[in-house]
């Protein structure tokens, strides 16, 4: 089942309900700008909110042979609609909302979404080339593909054009 609980996960007597992805997210994202309100001086501070990034894991996402993923890419996807499994549209829709909403009206917040740019760089992730914490196996280097690192990124790279979208936007509000 796709989701999260709602309830305390410490009383076996409380009625515990399961609520969907987005609605475990706009709670959390909701609780952030909450703790923002009541611990933050916006005239001394200034709130930022990084989008997730993507993993690249299903390579049949960008019409690939199933069963791939980021290892090997080499190029960018370029199409301009794309838009991955591993990305929800619907949490990003929830961010908007709540940003766009009465809820998030006054806390000043700067959105960095780096979801869409990052979804094009499916050539960008350390693949196999980063440092193990174990040597591969004989079997996983057989298929690199079972030991690719798809979630972290190289640098340099894409992580360089997020810095660079935060320091624009810390410098140039």
């Amino acid at each position: 089942m796709d989701g999260s609980r709602d309830g305390s996960f410490d009383d076996a007597e409380k009625k515990m309900t399961w609520v969907s992805t987005e609605e475990a997210y706009a709670m959390a994202f909701r609780d952030m700008l909450q703790w923002a309100r009541e611990h933050m001086d916006f005239d001394k501070t200034r709130v930022f909110f990084t989008s997730m990034s993507p993993t690249h894991g299903k390579s049949q996402d960008w019409g690939g042979a199933a069963g791939g993923n980021c290892h090997n890419e080499t190029a960018m996807i370029e199409d301009p609609g794309y838009w991955g499994s591993d990305s929800r549209r619907s949490v990003m829709r929830v961010i908007g909302d709540i940003l766009a909403g009465d809820d998030g009206a006054d806390v000043p917040l700067t959105f960095l979404n780096v979801t869409q740019l990052s979804l094009y760089r499916k050539d960008a992730h350390t693949s196999v080339y980063k440092k193990q914490w174990t040597p591969p196996t004989p079997e996983q280097l057989a298929d690199p593909r079972s030991y690719a690192d798809c979630v972290h990124w190289c640098l340099p790279g894409l992580q360089d054009t997020w810095n660079e979208l935060l320091y624009t936007k810390l410098f140039y509000p």
